[in-house]
């Protein structure tokens, strides 16, 4: 009998010592070799840094791209998107929390991007001229690329990092899995992990390190049961988010989660955007399209699974009523790049797109940039706040950055470390030992419990406790059980160097799950639709939550957070104004009480108002002099209990007036449903509270009840004295609803333009636009600093004047014009002297606004002389801006152009059809329809119903 000289199978792996470590050195460390490392790999060698790539698979296949790619979601194609109109979408999708810098970056160098990637061989759609042939699939702009060839792009930039060029600058070592960052003196100096294959600890010195582990798509248990059949990569377990943390990085976003739809029963996208382009859509059981929103948002996802939910459920993708030539190109682009098994999946349950429209539903809960706005803090040039340390892809908060912004994030990262040299100081032995005993802990007790027990145990408390709707309890048990998940963590066992990848991942998600819980419990409202729903806080609080909210692990090792406020746009948008300011240190967020249901000194009993309720014993009265959290829970059931005997105002006075913050913002929701007489006064007082939310409360009761509320000389009062209110959400209200109900005047609106809010000042120009304040509003035009003012200025100054007491909005003269009848004409010549002077100011202000030095602005004085009149001279300016590089530009000219001669107007508009740009065209259109009592406005109209956009051909045939 002889003897092997190998090891019994069963018998568990050796422990390595920490001293036989393998040390690599290197410039630039690359963790992840998916989409954002690759690039940042390339580009960083491209600049002379030796590279050192590590990747706990393999490179040729790894990352989300591992099967290639069908499309583009974010390009931004000159001629058929602008960088600021992606920015600005970008930033409505994502409710205003955006760091602009970083989305603008990848908005103006995603086409860059783009071409670089095709020099390499990537493949994108093109028409028959060789244009990009992007796609509208979003209602406000056109930024999806297909991809039909692009199931070979990771094989393309594998082939890009085997050059001999890069060969010589980048070491790749395949099956290396960091599970630390180093840092030393406040600085990333390098990485400690193992191999996956052979156990080895691996450590590494570098000058700088880029993270680049995509997303943790393993946070959340998927529908299906599978533990690793989830939306995203499974191999994305956080490993970046927990390196990241621990090197102290700041994390932000953590709260707003992703969750998309998806194919019932498959870890994969429906891909609407994808069939979109095709006339495939998303409907409920009867065949109806029900969202509203336009870009893939949470608010969509709110839409979806309420769609989902209710009684019009369940959701399908339809293709069933589309040719056979859209479904063939279908099935080659989503049978094969997005998702290979996807034929099999329909196939083995006898489905066929042609008979079967697919039934869809909700993806688990993860972590993501590149689709919702999770991950760590980074600059535009990728730096999180650890100096040397980089982030890029899906783990970086770049909100929905997609594949492009990982390629651009990884460019910039890689540019930006090449810089640094490899860390020459001796490497953190604590560290190096901590590292080690987190990877080698399960070979030492090899019978404990297997990782995918573990593991489906911490996901399912994910599920149960921490996916939306969120509350406060829910958040604070999901906290205890993952407490209670070290002790099970620590126990679990390995034999092997692949299990021990997989326990090391555990710790991983057990990381993201207390961030994503602590986060969504220290943000006490909702945003984000779906993806920050709490129950308990049901409302967005722009006065107190306009901020981002970073987190990081301090000196004691606890979590800590900061809310820092949205820094001032790039971009403005609607809606949304920014100012910036100082952070606001929150600390440790601590769990609610959760181990009683209710108070235990006093039962849980319903009581009428104005029964007494027992003393609480003395131990359990509140020590401070602010109310406690039972007794404004109280008071909260009594205001609840009032709404319902429609109090008068004296019943709710008290209420209004408690010291809670709570039961004083409940009281303004309870005197806006009751609306007692006196409301209005009250609500104005409100808007004076101490407290942001119950001024915000307020503030929305108001703009609420407008057309209801009488316009009382004490309510006026009470709006003016508002106007001083250092908080702008409650001057903004005030101005709002003083020009409602017409208690202003041009003074008291006009001194609100020197405002320092940009919402504040946009409400002015509303305001006088209410009152016909023209010399105001003309004088405003050419100075206010910010382009959204002076866009708001050049639109009210066409409804205001001589003439203009019928005029339409601008935005509802484009939509009628189709329908029009009436042939162009300019504006009916003045007779007052005052209208004639009113006239004159308004034309000379937009004259002005026709040269700022801003696009938008300019475009929106165009469109306005549509409006107001298109004199020859400033037809021949419409017609030369026909030819501006800004499309906005061109589009407002167009509109200037359908109240001007026809003679000049109309052979200059049939040219504009020919635009690169649908959404000028679509404007030729609407002019020329202004001007079809003329056979050459009639016989361009005609060319363009076979245009390839279908607002143009709509319009088009419909004025004909």
């Amino acid at each position: 009998m002889t003897t092997s000289v190998n090891p019994p199978a069963d018998t568990p792996l050796a422990v390595p010592p920490l001293a036989d470590a393998e040390e690599l050195t290197c410039d630039v460390l690359v963790i992840g070799g998916g989409t954002a490392g690759t690039m940042a790999a390339l580009t960083a060698a491209e600049h002379g840094a030796n590279v050192l790539l590590l990747e706990k698979a393999h490179v040729r296949h790894s990352g989300a791209l591992a099967m290639g790619m069908d499309g583009v979601n974010n390009a931004v194609v000159p001629g058929r998107a602008e960088p600021d109109d992606y920015v600005a979408e970008i930033t409505r999708a994502n409710d205003g929390i955006v760091d602009q810098s970083t989305v603008r970056q990848t908005a103006t160098r995603g086409f860059g991007m783009v071409q670089r990637l095709e020099s390499y061989g990537v493949k994108f759609e093109k028409d028959e001229h060789g244009d990009y042939a992007v796609r509208q699939v979003h209602r406000s702009g056109s930024y999806v690329l297909p991809m039909p060839e692009g199931k070979d792009v990771k094989k393309v930039l594998y082939r890009q990092l085997r050059r001999r060029e890069m060969r010589e600058r980048i070491r790749i070592e395949n099956r290396v899995m960091p599970v630390r960052v180093l840092t030393a003196g406040g600085r990333a100096v390098g990485a400690a992990g193992f191999n996956t294959r052979t156990g080895q600890f691996v450590q590494v010195r570098a000058g700088a390190v880029i993270l680049a582990t995509g997303a943790c798509g393993r946070l959340g248990l998927p529908a299906s049961g599978y533990l690793y059949g989830t939306y995203e990569n499974p191999t994305n377990a956080g490993d970046g988010y927990a390196m990241a943390y621990h090197a102290g990085a700041e994390l932000t976003g953590i709260e707003c989660f992703q969750i998309n739809p998806l194919i019932k029963d498959y870890n994969g996208p429906a891909c609407a955007y994808v069939a979109n382009p095709f006339g495939g859509y998303q409907v409920n059981r009867h065949g109806e399209r029900f969202v509203d929103s336009d870009y893939w948002s949470g608010q969509m996802m709110a839409e979806f699974a309420a769609e989902v939910a209710s009684d019009r459920g369940p959701v399908y993708l339809k293709l069933s009523h589309l040719p056979e030539e859209s479904v063939s190109a279908l099935e080659t682009i989503l049978h094969s790049t997005e998702r290979p098994t996807r034929g099999t999946f329909h196939s083995g349950r006898g489905h066929d797109y042609r008979t079967h429209d697919i039934e869809m539903h909700i993806s688990e809960i993860g972590l993501c940039g590149g689709h919702s706005a999770s991950g760590v803090r980074v600059d535009e040039h990728a730096r999180t706040t650890v100096p040397r340390l980089y982030a890029a892809g899906d783990l970086a908060c770049v909100p929905h950055n997609y594949m492009i912004g990982a390629f651009v994030f990884g460019d910039l990262a890689g540019a930006d470390a090449s810089q640094y040299s490899a860390f020459e100081g001796e490497l953190p032995g604590e560290q190096l030992r901590e590292a080690h005993e987190l990877i080698y802990r399960p070979l030492r007790n090899p019978d404990g419990p297997p990782q995918p027990q573990v593991e489906y145990k911490l996901r399912r408390f994910v599920n149960d406790y921490v996916a939306p709707p969120k509350s406060g309890a829910r958040l604070s048990l999901a906290l205890e059980a993952f407490e209670r998940m070290h002790t099970d963590i620590a126990g679990m066992g390995a034999r092997t160097a692949h299990e021990l990848m997989r326990c090391a991942e555990v710790t991983f998600i057990r990381d993201c799950a207390e961030m994503a819980a602590r986060s969504s419990l220290a943000r006490t409202e909702s945003r984000w639709g779906l993806y920050h729903d709490r129950l308990d806080h049901p409302r967005r609080d722009d006065a107190s939550w306009f901020h981002h909210l970073d987190l990081h692990k301090s000196p004691s090792g606890a979590m800590e957070f900061t809310a820092r406020p949205v820094a001032p746009y790039l971009v403005p948008v609607d809606g949304f104004g920014p100012v910036g300011g100082p952070s606001r240190v929150l600390g440790e967020v601590h769990a609610e009480d959760v181990a009683t249901a209710g108070s235990r000194d006093v039962a849980p009993v319903a009581s009428a108002v104005g029964t007494p309720v027992p003393e609480p014993a003395p131990a359990a009265r509140a020590s401070a002099t602010a109310p406690s959290g039972e007794q404004s829970s109280t008071r909260l059931l009594e205001l609840v209990a009032l709404a319902d005997e429609e109090p008068e105002l004296g019943a709710l006075r008290p209420y209004l007036t408690d010291p809670a913050p709570a039961v004083r913002r409940e009281a303004v929701a309870v005197l806006t449903e009751t609306l007692p007489p006196g409301t209005g006064t009250a609500l104005a007082a409100a808007l004076c509270d101490t407290a942001a939310e119950v001024r915000a409360a307020a503030a929305a009761s108001l703009r609420e009840l407008v057309e209801t509320l009488p316009a009382e000389p004490d309510l006026r009062d009470g709006l003016v004295a508002a106007l001083a209110e250092p908080d702008p959400v409650v001057r903004a209200a005030a101005l709002d609803v003083l020009r409602a109900l017409r208690l202003g005047d041009a003074a008291l609106f006009a001194a609100l333009l020197a405002d320092s809010d940009i919402t504040v000042r946009i409400e002015a120009v509303r305001a006088l636009v209410s009152v016909d304040a023209t010399g105001e509003l003309a004088r405003a035009a050419l100075s206010d600093p910010s382009r959204e003012v002076r866009v708001a200025l050049a639109k009210g100054l066409a409804t205001v004047g001589a003439g203009q007491s019928t005029a339409k909005a601008p935005a509802r003269v484009d939509a009628e014009r189709a329908a029009d009848d009436t042939p162009a004409a300019t504006a009916p010549a003045a007779t007052d002297p005052t209208a004639t002077a009113s006239a004159t100011a308004i034309e000379e202000a937009l004259t002005g606004l026709l040269d700022d030095p801003d696009a938008l602005v300019r475009a929106a004085a165009y469109g306005a002389l549509g409006t107001t009149g298109c004199p020859a001279p400033l037809t021949a300016r419409a017609v030369a801006a026909l030819s501006e590089p800004a499309w906005q530009v061109r589009a407002g000219a167009a509109t200037a152009l359908s109240v001007a001669d026809p003679d000049v107007a109309v052979p200059a508009l049939a040219k504009t059809l020919a635009d690169a740009n649908a959404d000028v065209r679509k404007a030729a259109v609407l002019a020329l329809t202004r001007h079809r009592a003329t056979e050459e406005a009639r016989a361009a109209l005609a060319t363009a119903t076979t245009d390839s956009d279908a607002d143009v051909r709509a319009y088009a045939g419909r004025a004909l």
